[in-house]
């Protein structure tokens, strides 16, 4: 049996679980061992102790069965009580193996485990690690015997300054297994460490240079490489000699080859065999993508020679229900939303993510800015500085073969809120930055380094991105301009990766609060400390109208600037921070495209107009806002956001005109349209047109009156059948006429008393029983226990005590 490529095999067995590891031969004529990769997510049992004693473990009686990946904050984190569960709990599984090779090696693969691990096997501790967010493996060779083994896990996500990121990030740190477990076997004598370079690649030719580590090499020994394209054809293939236990590949003026880019990710792939006496010891590969870029001084980004506008977004590592530990499908979902949206980069914030997050990127042609997460609590001590250095080297070992990566960022916020006694001492800090720099080349002189918002460091790294919050945490998005000119000027290599601001999705207003003459226009830069500092962030209404605006402006900026690197707004996806407990939603940050359960806001669609050119579309804003009010007559005003050239709107099937799109007018590039309502329901229909003659719809019916709600006066209960056998229960703030109040915005709370359980502490506009009403409206998605059992519902807050609902 001779393997091409390493084989995956999942083998699931009730309880607990059983994993068979075969051995066979990688020929016919010789015992060589296969090399294996077995996914072992299945069946593990969980305990919920903090003990050191392993021995009070195994006396435990009270194991979870679960399946990883797992976090104990999947909940407890984006719940009502303050805090969440900071501390060390179990993890076991039991491990059959039918039998030992004597030249065999056995290893756990762990792509991530949060935040500091110690690993057992038969009760011999035989490994840890400390740092989550980045993979690491543990021999188990000298500790497992025939048969069956018990692997036992200790995670601890406590409180612990000399490891980053700092517990005063503005994001949770979940404590668990919160990545896939892999149990792998390979030869003692074996490859290791391939490392993939395209040092020169032009339109014309491209050279493809590797190295790559041998253990147990002896003078027959050779590295056979061959390189294959997407269709698995041979490019080029050669023998290359071992010196040392080291091997260097190099094919040269490789023709057609086909470049990676943004539009066209096109991949190859790198197999390396390990020959001796022409016998296949041990193969492994990895795939291959030939690009090169290039940042102009004070100018534009370049990829392949063309200029590349940075169009992008960030992403944090989290859903709802789940927290951290995410399927590979919801991390491949939330990616191709992303490029859906029409992205060409993003920002992995603020820590390296999972696997398959880097693989996506790969294959969807998303530039990546991978981060370390020194992200605030200043400068530790030097346990810290270890641990530091030490996970910037697995940061950049690991994921150093993917051609979508062209940052390697060192950091964010550094100085903010230090963790040690004068942590914030910026010549200190410096001296720290510069060996982190130094040590980024060194690992990898074939990608640039970069730093947000640590402006004593901007000369150190090679791209520096400053702090821009206008409109939000300091002046009016009016200032965005003159931002930027300021810093394309000022830096050498100036990109923009944080901006944006909330939105509660569902709420709007006609008037969004833009804080003219409140707050001082020309401001932007964020304050650590704002109790002293007027902005919308604390004036403003959150509304969706208004981050639409705010958007709508930026781009409006980023997209006629032809000296521009581009920006990276924050974030893609609301996400939970234990520093917001008195936001809309109580723990989140509600700054995303996207609700935490991936529904599009407003927002998304501004950014889809703007970048996307392959999905033809229009969106009139706002599908969530189906009930307006205003006096008659009174004349108002409807953009619809398409990435068509021209759009018609009809309004009650009378057309109001067509428009041409022009990404240099405001707003929404120039598709608004002024309007009059009548009472009652009104027909919206936009239809654009691409430039081969192609329509595409938008409808939306607004239910509009021309009376003005009163004062709130009370809550009403209504309900609906989801698809799912669910109830959403909504609430309504209504005057004493019966009218929706589409002006009130306080908290409610929910509670089911009988008959089934909220969908609570999942961070979501329909997920939370504690949540700010959008235009006098909140729902909650309730699940009953059965069909006959009276579901018995409540919403009540300080000035209404209770409203209820009983659904039979």
């Amino acid at each position: 049996m001779k393997l091409k490529m390493i084989g995956l095999r999942y083998i699931v067995i009730s309880f607990f679980f059983l994993v068979i590891v075969s051995c066979g031969n990688t020929t016919a004529d010789n015992d060589n061992i296969i090399r294996s990769k077995v996914n072992i997510n299945d069946n593990w049992a969980y305990l919920e102790n903090n003990t050191e004693d392993i021995g009070v473990v195994l006396d435990q009686s009270n194991w979870e069965n679960i399946n990883l990946p797992h976090t104990w904050n999947a909940l407890d984190a984006t719940d009502l009580e303050p805090g969440y569960r900071r501390t060390a709990s179990w993890y076991r599984k039991e491990l059959d193996v039918s039998s030992i090779a004597a030249n065999q090696i056995y290893q756990i693969y762990f792509e991530g485990v949060n935040i500091v691990s110690e690993v057992y096997i038969n009760g011999k501790k035989v490994g840890g690690h400390t740092g989550g967010y980045i993979g690491f493996t543990i021999d188990i060779t000298e500790s497992i015997t025939s048969g069956k083994n018990e692997l036992l896990v200790r995670v601890d996500n406590g409180y612990n300054p000399e490891v980053i990121p700092s517990q005063k990030s503005d994001f949770f740190i979940f404590g668990g297994i919160t990545r896939d477990v892999w149990l792998e076997t390979l030869p003692k004598q074996h490859l290791t460490n391939l490392k993939i370079t395209t040092p020169n690649v032009s339109n014309e030719k491209a050279d493809l240079r590797a190295t790559v580590k041998v253990s147990v090499p002896n003078s027959d020994t050779k590295i056979k490489a061959i390189l294959t394209d997407a269709n698995g054809a041979e490019v080029k293939s050669s023998l290359f000699d071992v010196v040392n236990g080291n091997s260097t590949i190099s094919f040269e003026n490789l023709k057609d080859i086909k470049l990676w880019d943004t539009d066209n990710p096109n991949l190859y792939t790198l197999n390396v065999q390990l020959l001796e006496n022409d016998n296949v010891k041990d193969e492994i590969s990895d795939r291959v993508g030939f690009r090169w870029f290039e940042f102009k001084d004070h100018g534009a980004f370049y990829l392949n020679g063309k200029r590349l506008l940075l169009r992008g977004t960030h992403r944090h590592e989290e859903h709802a229900g789940v927290g951290a530990a995410m399927t590979n499908d919801q991390h491949r979902a939330d990616m191709e939303l992303i490029k859906d949206m029409g992205t060409n980069f993003v920002r992995l914030a603020h820590y390296p993510q999972d696997p398959e997050v880097y693989k996506a990127c790969d294959e969807l042609g998303l530039l990546v800015w991978d981060e370390l997460p020194w992200c605030r609590g200043g400068l530790g001590n030097d346990n810290w500085k270890k641990n530091t250095k030490h996970m910037l080297k697995e940061i950049i070992d690991q994921n150093y073969n993917h051609p979508s990566i062209i940052f390697w960022s060192l950091g964010n916020e550094i100085y903010w809120l230090p963790d040690f006694e004068d942590g914030d001492n910026r010549e200190h800090i410096n001296t720290y930055l510069k060996e982190l720099n130094d040590y980024a080349h060194e690992l990898d002189p074939t990608r640039k380094t970069a730093i947000r918002k640590y402006y004593e460091g901007a000369d150190i790294v090679d791209v520096f991105s400053p702090s821009i919050w206008s409109g939000w945490y300091s002046g009016s998005y009016k200032s965005y301009r003159k931002a930027v000119d300021q810093y394309k000027a000022e830096y050498k290599h100036f990109i923009h990766t944080e901006y944006g601001g909330s939105s509660h999705l569902g709420r709007h207003t006609e008037n969004p609060i833009t804080g003219e003459g409140k707050i001082q226009a020309d401001g932007w830069e964020e304050a650590i400390v704002q109790t002293d500092v007027a902005n919308i962030a604390q004036i403003g209404d959150w509304s969706e109208n208004y981050i639409v605006d705010l958007f709508d402006w930026h781009l409006r900026i980023s997209e006629n600037d032809s000296t521009f690197i581009g920006n990276a707004q924050w974030a893609f996806k609301d996400f939970g921070t234990p520093l917001r407990p008195e936001n809309a939603i109580p723990y989140m940050n509600q700054k995303g495209l996207v609700d935490r359960n991936n529904n599009p806001k407003d927002a998304f669609y501004v950014f889809k107009s703007y970048w996307n050119k392959t999905d033809p579309f229009t969106y009139i804003e706002s599908h969530t806002w189906t009930e307006r009010q205003g006096p008659k007559g009174l004349t108002r005003d409807v953009s619809v956001y398409s990435n068509c050239p021209e759009v018609e709107l009809f309004l009650n099937d009378e057309s109001l005109g067509t428009k041409k799109r022009d990404i240099k007018s405001f707003p929404a590039a120039g598709l608004n349209w002024s309007l009059n309502f009548k009472e009652g329901k009104n027909k919206l229909v936009s239809v654009g047109k691409t430039v081969d003659g192609k329509e595409v719809n938008d409808e939306l019916d607004i239910d509009y009156r021309f009376t003005k709600n009163g004062k709130a006066k009370g809550l009403k209960l209504d309900y609906e059948l989801l698809d799912n056998g669910n109830y959403l229960v909504t609430a309504i703030a209504h005057d004493s006429d019966g009218l929706r109040c589409l002006d009130y915005e306080d908290r409610v709370y929910f509670q089911c008393l009988a008959g089934g359980e909220t969908k609570k502490n999942l961070g979501t506009p329909t997920g939370s029983e504690s949540i700010e009403m959008a235009n006098g409206k909140a729902s909650i998605e309730v699940k009953p226990f059965s069909k006959d059992e009276p579901l018995k519902m409540m919403v009540l807050n300080q000035s209404f005590k209770g409203t209820y609902l009983t659904i039979e």
